[in-house]
């Protein structure tokens, strides 16, 4: 029998339910793996979910970043973007979702991301956030994403490193298939802003994020039905997959001279955190 309420649960089973979704498990799993009701893992990612928020966005600030990069990972919510019902369609939160992501190239932690749509008033939102976040002047790569060129320009004025990092891809009619994307053929670098070092032009990074993303959140995984089914639970997964991450995930390559969180090798942690430290956010 599943126990049904939150409230009865201790701080170890709670913690058993957190560190279950952090791995990637999807809330049924997580269920059955706990032995605890659906409702009540939903409830305890929400309520955990808004305090990652809270705690990042107030210890987030006054970043040492130096090298940043930016991109957007796709999901979608409640049903594809095809298969939305019509009383539903225009509707933020039916269909296509993006997740705006930025990393320190250095030190991997990600100061800012924004659950939104892939367009010009989301990446104005995304890109004044990401600047208030941080210390210095710092160099900055996208993706080819035009909306991004005002954006940029509106959050930062002219004090950014700023440079595209455009991608061409073959036609490969064999991808749809096999469920990968074309190949990669060609890039080019263009400099938008400033005096961007152009070795260090890159979103390897980034993209290698977008990967981390969809390994640790089950939501994220294409070709499941692991979808989240409303939006809201799509944002409480992501605060506290990007809290665990920064905070409680040692980084391979941080490890030397010791294991080492992104929070830590950006100077705002001192520990690598433990998921019931995450949990014990609830009561403070």
């Amino acid at each position: 029998m599943y126990n049904i309420s939150m409230n009865r649960l201790s701080l170890e089973k709670k913690t058993r339910v957190i560190s279950a979704l952090v791995e990637g498990n999807s809330i049924l799993a997580t269920c059955r793996i706990t032995n605890t009701a659906k409702g009540t893992v939903l409830r305890l990612l929400r309520d955990v979910g808004k305090v990652c928020v809270e705690y990042q966005d107030k210890h987030l600030r006054n970043l040492p970043c130096k090298r940043i990069q930016c991109d957007e990972i796709w999901s979608f919510c409640y049903a594809k973007q095809k298969n939305v019902p019509r009383n539903k369609q225009n509707q933020f939160g039916y269909g296509d979702v993006w997740t705006w992501t930025a990393i320190d190239a250095d030190t991997k932690l990600v100061p800012s991301w924004l659950v939104g749509l892939r367009n010009a008033a989301y990446a104005y939102r995304f890109m004044a956030d990401l600047k208030s976040r941080l210390a210095n002047r710092v160099q900055l790569t996208t993706d080819g994403h035009k909306v991004y060129l005002w954006a940029v320009e509106d959050a930062f004025g002219s004090e950014v490193d700023y440079a595209m990092l455009v991608k061409m891809y073959g036609n490969d009619p064999e991808s749809e298939k096999r469920y990968s994307p074309a190949q990669c053929v060609a890039t080019e670098d263009i400099i938008i802003q400033g005096n961007p070092d152009p070795s260090k032009i890159s979103t390897s990074f980034v993209e290698r994020q977008n990967l981390t993303m969809r390994m640790s959140m089950r939501r994220f995984t294409r070709l499941t039905n692991a979808f989240s089914k409303k939006l809201e639970n799509l944002e409480y997964a992501v605060s506290l997959h990007f809290m665990y991450y920064n905070f409680a995930r040692p980084h391979i390559s941080l490890a030397n001279p010791c294991h080492r969180t992104p929070a830590m090798a950006a100077g705002i942690s001192n520990h690598v955190w433990t998921v019931e430290e995450i949990v014990k956010l609830l009561d403070n």
